[in-house]
C-alpha cells in the first residue's frame, strides 16, 4: 500500500450490539475499533434497528464514537444524527447471533450499501448464504460424521450407529442448545422434541469427538490468511462444551500441522465469498462449524501470543480500498 493511501482516513460504521454491554476484557469488535482509530480512521456506531430505507436509499441513525483503552471509560458517543450509509467507506457488521429474521433483514438492507459502493465486512449475501453450521457441511471430508435433519428416526439411528453424539441447533451461539446424547441416554426423545420443535425444525447431529478435552480450537482467517495461533477453548470440569460463554477457559497455542492443513483448505473459499473475518472451529483437527457473523477470540490470542490480529484486519480492509 502506498504512503498516500496509508494516510487516507476512512469513515467506518460499526454495527454491533449495545456498546455499553460489551466485555471490555474480551470483545473483538472493540479491538477492531481500537485498531481502526489508531490508524487514523473515524468511527460511527449503530445497532441493526438504526438502519432504514428511504425511497431505495439506505439510511442510518448513527453516532460518532471514540474508543479508549480504559476499562472504566472505554467509549464516548457523540450526538445521534441521520445520514446516508453511502457516506461511509466501510461497514463492519459485528452484530452477534441469533441469526434471526431481524439479522436477515439487516443483511438485506446492507445489500443496498454494497450496491452503493460501500465495503461491507463480512459481505451480507455471504453471511446469509453461509449458515455457520450448514456451511461446514461443504467440507464434510474434514468433519466428523454429521447429519442434519428434523426427524427423530434419523437421529436415533445415527445415535445407534455412532454411540456418542452431539446435537445442536443451526442458529445458536456460545454453546447454547448443545446436548451430548449416547445410545443409552434416557432423555433422547424429549431432547429431540425440544430441539426439533416436534420434528418441524432441522438440527445438526455430529459424532462426539473426545479430543474436545484438549480444546475446541478457534482458528481465525483474515482475508484468506490463516492466523498462526488458535485459541483452545477447554471445557470446565464436567462440561461437554468448550465455549467461553459456557465456562470454558481459553489457551492460545500454535496451529498443529493438521489444523493448518484444514484451515488452508477453507481460507481461499471464504475469501472468494467476501468473508474477510472468519472463525473456523476445529476439534481434533475436524471442522465443527465456520463462524462468519461476528467471530471472536482476537483479544485472547493477542494477549497470549503478542499478535495484533485486529490491526492486520484493518490493514486488509485498507488494501481492499486501494485503487
Amino acid at each position: 500500500m502506498s504512503q498516500e493511501n496509508q494516510k487516507k482516513s476512512l469513515n467506518i460504521l460499526v454495527i454491533m450490539d449495545p456498546i455499553e454491554r460489551v466485555n471490555y476484557k474480551k470483545d473483538t469488535s472493540l479491538a477492531m475499533m481500537w485498531a481502526a482509530q489508531d490508524r487514523g480512521h473515524s468511527l460511527g456506531y449503530c445497532q441493526i434497528h438504526d438502519l432504514w430505507l428511504n425511497r431505495g436509499e439506505l439510511m442510518v441513525d448513527t453516532q460518532p464514537v471514540t474508543v479508549k483503552r480504559d476499562p472504566q471509560d472505554f467509549y464516548t458517543l457523540g450526538d445521534k444524527s441521520t445520514g446516508l450509509v453511502s457516506d461511509y467507506d466501510v461497514i463492519l457488521m459485528r452484530k452477534d447471533p441469533p441469526f434471526d429474521m431481524r439479522f436477515i433483514y439487516a443483511t438485506y438492507m446492507l445489500d443496498h450499501a454494497k450496491a452503493a459502493g460501500v465495503l461491507v465486512v463480512n459481505d451480507p449475501q455471504a453471511i446469509r448464504d453461509c449458515n455457520e453450521k450448514l456451511f461446514a457441511t461443504w467440507f464434510s471430508d474434514y468433519m466428523s460424521p454429521t447429519i442434519v435433519t428434523s426427524k427423530q428416526a434419523h437421529i436415533r439411528q445415527f445415535i445407534t450407529e455412532q454411540q456418542d453424539v452431539i446435537v445442536k441447533p443451526l442458529d445458536g451461539m456460545g454453546g447454547t442448545g448443545i446436548f451430548r446424547l449416547t445410545a443409552d441416554s434416557p432423555n433422547i426423545g424429549v431432547t429431540l422434541e425440544m430441539l426439533t420443535e416436534l420434528e418441524t425444525l432441522p438440527i445438526m447431529a455430529q459424532r462426539y469427538l473426545p479430543e474436545i478435552k484438549e480444546g475446541d480450537k478457534r482458528v481465525l482467517i483474515v482475508d484468506g490468511v490463516v492466523v498462526d495461533y488458535s485459541l483452545a477453548r477447554i471445557p470446565s470440569k464436567g462440561e461437554t462444551r468448550g465455549n467461553l460463554a459456557a465456562g470454558g477457559s481459553g489457551v492460545a497455542m500454535p496451529l498443529t500441522d493438521i489444523e493448518r492443513q484444514v484451515a488452508e483448505v477453507v481460507a481461499p473459499i471464504v475469501k472468494e465469498k467476501g468473508l474477510m473475518f472468519v472463525g473456523l472451529d476445529l476439534i481434533g483437527g475436524r471442522i465443527t462449524e465456520i463462524n462468519v457473523t461476528s467471530p471472536t477470540c482476537v483479544r485472547e490470542i493477542d494477549d497470549q501470543c503478542g499478535t495484533d490480529i485486529a490491526t492486520d484486519f484493518i490493514i486488509a480492509i485498507e488494501n481492499k480500498l486501494v485503487i
